[in-house]
């Protein structure tokens, strides 16, 4: 036995054995990501460098960093080994179905069998579980009644608070309507649609659909770094986790730099 952990040893101080390791973390435990742009203000922003939590949903196909080449180069899947699967309000890393060759980050807002619509900005999401569920999940919530159905209004603003809205974004013609109205839709078995809690800035399931269990890489885990557009670090970030983040203290903070920066924004990324 002392003989094996004594080789072992030896390989993990060797080259060969440091980049097996790396390697290793970076396609099954943790990778690092950095937040380019602000669809997830105020609760993720432009300059957060996070660990991705990779094994949270099942272990995605490993692809070697920055290459982006799998390291099954004759297959197309994207999927290694099936897991758990995201919840309502989960934040999560996928790789977009229009473009496998990126990650994007947003919120999950809808299951495989919800239903949702959006009008006039607002969210209006029909759970699978049905209307009894509802009634009793969500008392405290506005519902409206549409088709005999029930349909929660905006479900996500009072426990993730950083979800937001632009009052400078109007629907006057300039902006594309699936910012303001998105007709009802069914989520597929085994899809999931995601949203930008900056809400008007953001390319989501709104405009390129839902995202197949297979394309999900994983999840934030926490804030290594974080620097903002002067250069300045943000030491209040370092260690936090998104639920951390949620804290009335660091969304104020979040929201000061937010009305900062985008006062001329009105780009969706």
């Amino acid at each position: 036995m002392k003989e094996v952990l004594y080789k072992a040893y030896k390989f993990s101080n060797s080259w060969t054995g440091t980049i097996v390791i790396v390697l290793f973390i970076i396609f099954f435990i943790a990778q690092a990501f950095r937040i380019p742009s602000g669809s997830m203000k105020d609760s993720l922003l432009i300059g957060d460098h996070l660990f991705a939590k990779k094994f949270a949903y099942g272990i995605p196909m490993p692809h070697i960093p920055f290459l982006e080449l799998s390291i099954m180069p004759w297959s197309d899947k994207l999927r290694l080994m099936d897991g758990d699967t995201p919840e309502r309000g989960d934040i999560v890393i996928f790789r977009p179905p229009h473009n496998t060759k990126q990650h994007f980050v947003k919120r999950c807002i809808a299951l495989p069998g919800d239903e949702l619509f959006v009008q006039n900005k607002d969210l209006y999401l029909h759970h699978r579980e049905g209307d009894e569920w509802i009634q009793k999940e969500f008392a405290d919530y506005e519902i409206v009644v549409l088709g005999e159905k029930l349909w929660v209004k905006n479900p996500y603003m009072k426990k993730h608070p950083g979800i937001h809205h632009d009052e400078k974004i109007i629907n006057n013609g300039r902006y594309p309507q699936q910012l303001f109205n998105v007709a009802p839709i069914k989520i597929d078995e085994g899809y999931y649609f995601m949203m930008g809690d900056n809400r008007d800035h953001s390319n989501d399931s709104r405009f390129w659909g839902s995202v197949p269990y297979d394309n999900i890489e994983g999840t934030p885990w926490f804030i290594y770094f974080s620097v903002d557009d002067n250069w300045e670090i943000r030491w209040d970030r370092m260690g936090k986790t998104p639920t951390d983040l949620e804290s009335p203290q660091h969304l104020e903070l979040a929201r000061e730099e937010r009305h900062r920066t985008d006062k001329d924004d009105h780009g969706i990324y």
